[in-house]
């Protein structure tokens, strides 16, 4: 039995990641495709977990606007943020362009505020390296 090949973690997103990481109280970040990969993480989260927190978090944003459609009666929707509370603390996920968010887990005495605003400070950074960059070639396996 052969054992599925585990997708790399593309290691350009860690400029993203590093300025949420130096923000009080926060533990953890992540870039996560629509389609429930991790594409980069921060360095505390071992593999197997990012990839299930990236695995649900696509479930989540799915399920999360597909809630707010039918609540709202507007199909075309547009998700600004999901917010989970818990014991341990908040977990943050925001669009990051297309098909991608952006995920943070930060300790309950986080200021809510000052990580939306850095996530969102991120995302449009990342907007505009992505607009400036050229096009990807592709990769050999």
């Amino acid at each position: 039995m052969t054992t599925p090949e585990r997708r790399s973690v593309r290691e350009d997103t860690s400029w993203v990641l590093a300025p949420l990481l130096e923000l009080p109280h926060v533990v953890h970040a992540a870039v996560i495709s629509g389609d429930g990969l991790i594409e980069g993480r921060s360095p505390g989260l071992e593999r197997e977990a990012a990839e299930g927190v990236a695995a649900m978090l696509s479930a989540l944003q799915g399920a999360a606007r597909t809630t707010t459609a039918a609540f709202s009666g507007e199909p075309e929707v547009k998700l600004r943020q999901t917010v989970i509370e818990s014991d341990l603390g908040w977990v943050f996920a925001i669009p990051a362009g297309r098909n991608t968010c952006l995920a943070v887990f930060a300790e309950r005495e986080v200021n809510m505020g000052v990580v939306t605003h850095h996530m969102q400070v991120q995302v449009a950074t990342l907007g505009e390296k992505a607009m400036s960059s050229p096009p990807r070639q592709g990769t050999s396996a």
